[in-house]
Order: structure tokens, then sequence, then C-alpha cells
């Protein structure tokens, strides 16, 4: 069972709490208990209306399978349209509006860039969705032709620890060449850091 350590009413797993006080705020200004205590803060409120918006999902979706499972035939799509208006699923367009990049962090307000929408539940989501914005080279190099299938190094399946061995070769030479180190080579760097700004 995973060991969890509480803040406030935060109940944060151990290796987790660790990786943010120890690896991830330090250097950037931030003070740990404010950020722990800002994320309460913000879960408490926003908890309630994600489960509500969850629920009401459910509850639409209900409505749609069973409306599926009572019809006979071709789907009329007037009819289900005007179903899916009545439960409240599809919405009259309302006026027009503008949106503003006030407070906003420029990379994602003045940067084009893809801005993926996952659910909070799934770790492996969040990750995808920042590899999509940002990139990923290791992400992109496992999943195409790039990197040979050879000596047992297959995609597809459950994660290839051989391809990953040569995605990360063959991203480490690529770094080598587009931003070569002041000394050595970026397949000794055990770490990257910012130091003095």
């Amino acid at each position: 069972m995973t060991q969890r350590i509480q803040q406030g009413t935060l109940h944060i797993a151990e290796t987790l709490f660790n990786l943010v006080n120890d690896e991830i705020i330090p250097g950037t200004g931030l003070d740990v208990a404010e950020f722990w205590q800002s994320l309460e803060q913000i879960l408490n409120d926003l908890g309630p209306k994600n489960r509500a918006l969850l629920a009401k999902r459910e509850h639409l979706q209900a409505q749609i399978d069973e409306w599926h499972r009572q019809q006979n035939g071709p789907l009329d799509p007037a009819a289900y349209k005007q179903f899916l208006v009545e439960i409240g699923y599809l919405v009259a367009e309302g006026d027009d509006f503008d949106i503003t990049t006030e407070n906003v962090e420029p990379e994602i307000a003045q940067q084009a860039g893809p801005q993926l929408v996952v659910p909070i539940m799934n770790a492996r989501f969040a990750l995808n969705a920042a590899n999509a914005r940002w990139g990923s080279l290791y992400d992109a190099l496992y999943g195409t032709d790039v990197i040979s299938e050879d000596a047992g190094a297959e995609r597809g399946g459950a994660y290839n620890p051989i391809r990953g061995d040569k995605v990360i070769a063959y991203a480490r030479r690529f770094l080598d060449l587009a931003a070569p180190l002041a000394s050595g080579s970026h397949d000794s760097v055990t770490q990257y850091a910012i130091v003095d700004g």
C-alpha cells in the first residue's frame, strides 16, 4: 500500500510529496508549505464541481444509452437531435464572447500549440498532454520507424525496454549534434539544472 503524508486535508503519496518538495520546488522561489496549502484550496474548491460534472456526464450517458436501446430500425437524425436537446446534451448557441490571455503563462497565451484536456485521475494521460504540448523526442522516436525494429526492438503492445534503450541512445546522439555541450556528451549526463537563471 502506498505510504501517504497528510498536509491539511490532503493525503499525498509519499513519493509525490518528496518529489515536489525535494526536486520540483527548490529553485522556483515557491514556499513548500504555501504550495500544498494552495493546492488544497484549489482541490477543495474544484473537487465538488468536478464530481458534479462527472455525475452529470454519467446521467446524460445513461439517458443516451437507454434511448438507443429503445430504438428499432434505422436512426432518425431529427428525432435523435431533438432527444439530445430535450435532455440538455445539446444547447442553443450562445452570444459571441471574447477570451483574454491576462494572467496566462506566455508559453500558452502567445505560442501556438496543442492544448489537450485530459482527466485528472489518469497520470499517463496528463503526461501525454504535456508531451503533446511541448513535444517528446522520446515519444516521437519510439512510435515511428526512425528506430528499427531489429534485434527485439519491436513497437506495439506493452513498453519494450529494448526499443526504449535504442530510443534513448538515438536521442542522445541527436542532442550531441543539435545542442552540443561545452564539454562531454549528452550520453554521460545524469541531470540538467538551471543555475543562476
